[in-house]
């Protein structure tokens, strides 16, 4: 979900798309930027902890075939 909403939020302010109306108001790009890095950063986080979830599982299974054998 939040890469999703991650690469929608990127194509947009490529293009700064909506972006005069947060500009006008007193917000900077700047700070566009910077929400940007910091859902990239929240991406790989949850990515990080997907992968060591799914490694844990495959050990779990891996170790349940020995077991049978």
């Amino acid at each position: 979900m939040f890469r999703r909403v991650s690469e929608q939020f990127t194509a947009m302010f490529r293009r700064k798309a909506f972006l005069h109306w947060y500009t006008s108001e007193g917000m900077d790009e700047m700070e566009f930027t910077e929400a940007e890095s910091n859902m990239n950063d929240l991406v790989a986080e949850y990515q990080q902890y997907q992968d060591a979830t799914a490694e844990e599982y495959e050990e779990e299974e891996h170790d349940g075939e020995e077991e049978h054998a």
